[in-house]
């Protein structure tokens, strides 16, 4: 039953940083209506590191944002990402003590250990509604066969006390249905929102964005922006990379993000004898006016849920290089706004950059073809979704 006062939402995450879920989750508490919602934010413990770190300081701007929109927001310390049994049940204590105490209408979880903790925390309080966005999943690319089994079987598990199970693209919800996760009947499609503010704009033009970053104009550009983490993927580009520039390709290529690997990867170029043509730029707030400077955007991710940079990529009229994997092929049309190539595959990489390299109106037709793609995927679209959803699960608890 939709109730007379306000609607009481409460979301719970892990990790509320910068990365793809957690924008998700700060874009949609501040975008419910607040004259019919109140909404509380649950999340573990803030990103550690220097004060200066640019991206801490875009997180603490995130969470500054929230409460100046009077949303309330309760860090719970134990509540971690990586699997820890004794840190986990007390997490799952905490979760109870405060969903308990707040009596509230929705419980909307984010992520699979928040999604796990949070939904059965909800069913012990009996709150009428449960839902649970996955952002991706972990059903391969991050763990070893027995942890998979081991999620796999805790998510079937949970989606029978879950109401409604929202995957960012169709492809995400065709992986659950054929891992057997939950009858179809559970699942909805919403995308994940992006602002799309920045990278609708065309204030910087490519030849100023490339001087900005010391890069002589006639060089093709190609870049990727995410955490440098192993999923990501970001070794096979720089393996691409190295391979185009030994054939006499005249590149650059740049990477956007911090991470575990970013030592690592740095090594890497050294090894292979291009760190002269590679730019490790680290986390920037400017991601839009750094992305103008791109000839050829790309992803090479593991595993991938969606990708809102792809969006942020094509709302710029970049052409796109992607791993055939999850979501992506749901916004990258082979051929069409870009080119799709197996997880990996070393040798697809270097012959579809290459390809691009070579093709500048293939570049600007793909480029073109993607521009009115990325407004179907603002976060104003994506709340209207999530607040149509909210009603009529309330309404079937009648």
């Amino acid at each position: 039953m939709i109730p007379q006062c306000k609607i009481k939402v409460v979301h719970v995450i892990t990790r509320f940083d910068k990365g793809g879920s957690a924008e998700n989750t700060f874009l949609t508490v501040c975008g419910l209506d607040k004259n019919r919602y109140e909404v509380l934010l649950i999340k573990g413990p803030s990103p550690s590191g220097c004060s200066g770190d640019p991206e801490i300081r875009a997180a603490q701007a995130n969470i500054d944002t929230v409460r100046k929109d009077h949303i309330r927001v309760i860090t719970v310390r134990h509540l971690l990402r990586n699997l820890r049994p004794v840190s986990d049940l007390i997490a799952f204590c905490a979760l109870l003590r405060v969903i308990r105490h707040e009596r509230p209408h929705i419980v909307h979880t984010h992520t699979s250990k928040a999604g796990i903790l949070g939904r059965w925390a909800a069913l012990l309080c009996r709150v009428p509604v449960i839902v649970h966005t996955p952002h991706g999943h972990v059903f391969w690319g991050y763990f070893g066969p027995l942890q998979t089994r081991l999620f796999i079987w805790l998510e079937k598990a949970t989606a029978l006390i879950t109401d409604a199970i929202i995957t960012l693209t169709p492809q995400e919800r065709e992986d659950h249905l054929n891992l057997r996760i939950a009858p179809e009947r559970k699942f909805i499609v919403i995308h994940s929102g992006v602002d799309l503010g920045l990278f609708l704009s065309d204030r910087l033009q490519m030849g100023e964005a490339k001087a900005a970053l010391g890069i002589p104009p006639e060089k093709i550009v190609i870049g990727t922006a995410g955490r440098l983490t192993a999923i990501k993927g970001q070794d096979v580009l720089i393996r691409a990379a190295s391979e185009l520039i030994r054939r006499g390709r005249d590149l650059f290529l740049i990477l956007l993000g911090e991470g575990e690997l970013r030592q690592k990867l740095e090594q890497m170029t050294i090894d292979l004898g291009i760190a002269g043509n590679v730019r490790f730029l680290g986390w920037r707030t400017d991601v839009a006016g750094v992305m103008a400077a791109f000839d050829i955007f790309c992803l090479p991710s593991l595993s991938e849920g969606m990708g809102k940079v792809l969006v942020e990529a094509m709302a710029m009229g970049k052409p796109i290089v992607a791993s055939d994997v999850g979501g992506i092929k749901d916004i990258v049309l082979h051929g069409e706004n870009g080119v799709l190539v197996p997880v990996g595959d070393v040798a697809a990489w270097v012959e579809a950059i290459g390809r691009l390299c070579g093709d500048p109106e293939g570049r600007c037709r793909m480029g073109d073809a993607g521009r009115p793609v990325a407004p179907r995927y603002s976060s104003d679209e994506m709340i209207k979704m999530i607040d149509h959803l909210y009603g009529k699960l309330l309404t079937k608890t009648i």
